[in-house]
């Protein structure tokens, strides 16, 4: 009598028997494909849509010319990219990056396809499938580079290191190493389509990493790169040229940190595919950031030197005074996901800056450009919304060992935004030409009210001056995941907060919160004051200025902070202006103030009141 035969998998466990199986069938360790994939995708299906770069299923399998043919691109507006009414404005013409060639690491489906037998179609949507092309990517791998199958993990690393489709062998070395610290730590999720996986962790798991030798990639481009070792990083310099009338670009050279201090990190979305972001900043017309970073892999090109100033933000004061990093990614498609790899590479990259310039992480330092202030009136509705609702702002901050916790009893005096990014699905629009609804998804974002209840009208953004809408791109009325704010009143499963001058509702019911309570200081009108104006800029008095500086005014945005009303403290800081207008650095000029200012979060981007208009509070004195 023969054995039983072994029970078929539950509903929930199909996903873990697929590695199992797919690993059995190609003779690759089943944690190696586990490992690989959770580097790609966390596992994750994404009910087959593709990545920001074309990538499908749990391993990522990449058809670019299939998924990027229709993708979307947010409208850049108007915003002026120095944000220093000094000079003339720069927004240059929008322009979307060129795909050009599709590379061989945007086109690995099609070689899965052939390896496996099964059509382009099924390993796009079916999970199982996926893994199995994986699987058979990395055995071909494998045998590139001339070794036998091995049940060992060890013998992987080159073959591990080839499927990240990197053409240079820091970034192949790098994606390996990083798969092998998921294979050391291990991990146990439920998936985005309800699968539980789980991972068996090898604390001493030291891989061969000499496999990589003989896999013919190139040394990455020579450079003297601002980067943790951690990463893989080259120099892919931003021009630094005039080019007539008066004018040069892409940015300003500068001497931080001893000019100035680097107190932000802005983090950006390309809204276009690598090849094409890159010929953009080295155009000395368009605009600069210090670094780009690439999905399929998490790969990182530096343009710019910390000591130097690019115009990226919007806001000539945050620009002086931050590093940009921009990621592949597209702000208005929900379904163009960001790779697990991606993302830990910018957290290694961020922890890397922080520390080096003592920034804190939180979110009035590690700002989104969406929440980077207009610094006047006028350019309020030009500034950028990137990287959007769909970044997941709780799982970077994880990364960046800063996990979002409660840092106070059930009721205290302040809210810290905290959704669940993947049950957490609001409804947006504008993800399509047509305005038609955007599919749903994980975000980051919270809706806010004007009442304890839907029924009740958004929240209204007088700078904005439109309508409050539902648009993908509106901010009129949302919070991000990360930010805090002052509690302005509680209704059964409601919070207020303290937004923008005004007391804004959102849904935070006891069994799926939506924040989490938090404790902090809290500058709030002096007595006697009926209001503070609100400032998008921290810039020094008229008579800080030096002979042949022009003094920049101290215009008030059309907010105010009523009396009795808190805002979370972000950092108190000198009245600053960096004056650089010229292309000969030798007119440049630092200007500081005696005035003092404190950053707050006072709505959906952080703002600034002067330091002689407010008082610090503890939250829970209020």
């Amino acid at each position: 009598m023969g054995a039983a035969p072994a029970p078929a998998p539950s509903p929930a466990q199909r996903l873990q028997a697929a590695f199992a199986e797919a690993a059995a069938e190609y003779g690759v360790p089943p944690s190696v494909l586990l490992g690989v994939s959770y580097l790609q995708s966390r596992w994750d299906a994404h009910a087959g849509a593709p990545s920001v770069t074309g990538g499908y299923g749990p391993m990522h399998l990449t058809d670019a010319r299939t998924a990027l043919a229709g993708a979307a691109h947010h409208s850049e507006g108007t915003e002026d990219a120095r944000g220093d009414a000094s000079r003339p404005a720069l927004v240059p013409e929008q322009r979307i990056p060129s795909a050009g060639e599709v590379p061989a690491r945007l086109r690995t489906l099609q070689r899965a396809a052939a390896l496996t037998g099964l059509s382009p179609a099924r390993l796009r949507e079916d999970p199982a499938a996926n893994v199995e092309g994986g699987a058979a990517l990395l055995a071909a791998a494998q045998r590139r580079l001339g070794a036998p199958p091995s049940a060992d993990p060890a013998d992987w690393y080159g073959a591990v290191a080839l499927f990240s489709g990197a053409d240079d062998r820091a970034t192949a070395a790098a994606y390996a190493d990083e798969v092998f610290t998921v294979l050391r730590s291990g991990g146990e999720r439920v998936t985005d389509a309800g699968q539980r996986v789980a991972l068996a962790g090898r604390p001493g798991l030291t891989p061969d990493t000499g496999t990589l030798a003989d896999a013919g990639l190139r040394a990455p481009a020579a450079g003297d790169t601002e980067c943790p070792a951690s990463v893989s990083c080259e120099w892919i310099p931003a021009p630094y040229e005039e080019f007539g009338d008066g004018d040069y670009g892409n940015h300003d050279l500068g001497d931080r940190p001893g000019s100035q201090s680097i107190d932000y990190i802005v983090v950006h979305d390309t809204e276009g595919a690598w090849e094409g972001v890159l010929d953009l900043v080295q155009d000395p017309t368009y605009v600069s950031w210090n670094y780009s970073l690439r999905s399929t892999d998490g790969h990182i090109a530096q343009h710019l030197k910390a000591k130097d100033v690019g115009w990226h933000a919007g806001n000539w004061y945050v620009n002086a005074k931050s590093i940009g990093l921009e990621h592949e990614g597209f702000l208005a498609n929900p379904d163009a996901w960001y790779t697990e790899a991606m993302y830990r590479s910018s957290a290694r990259l961020v922890r890397y800056l922080a520390r080096a310039y003592g920034i804190p992480l939180d979110r009035q330092h590690i700002l989104g450009h969406d929440t980077v202030p207009g610094p006047t009136t006028a350019t309020i509705r030009g500034m950028h919304t990137d990287p959007g609702p769909y970044w997941d702002w709780q799982h970077y901050f994880e990364l960046l060992g800063r996990p979002l916790t409660p840092t106070a009893g059930k009721h205290g005096g302040l809210v810290t935004i905290r959704p669940d990014y993947a049950a957490h699905r609001p409804s947006y629009t504008g993800c399509t030409a047509a305005g038609e609804p955007c599919a749903p998804h994980g975000s980051s974002a919270v809706r806010l009210y004007s009442g304890p209840g839907e029924s009740y009208p958004l929240i209204k953004d007088i700078g904005l001056g439109i309508t409050p809408t539902t648009g993908v791109n509106d901010l009129s009325s949302r919070v991000s995941t990360g930010q805090r704010f002052a509690v302005a009143g509680r209704d059964g499963d409601w919070t207020a907060i303290w937004y923008l001058g005004q007391r804004a509702w959102f849904h935070n019911p006891v069994k799926a919160p939506t924040a989490v309570s938090a404790r902090g200081p809290v500058v709030r009108a002096k007595d006697g004051l009926e209001s503070v104006p609100v400032y998008g800029r921290a810039y020094p008095e008229a008579s800080a200025y030096p002979e042949g500086v022009p003094a920049q005014p101290v215009s008030p945005l059309p907010y105010q902070l009523p009396k009795g009303q808190t805002y979370v403290v972000g950092d108190k800081v000198p009245g600053q202006y960096y004056y650089a207008v010229t292309f000969d650095p030798a007119s440049h000029r630092v200007v500081t103030g005696e005035d003092q200012y404190y950053e707050i979060q006072f709505g959906h981007r952080v703002a600034f009141v002067r330091a002689a208009d407010v008082e610090v509070v503890s939250s829970s004195a209020r």
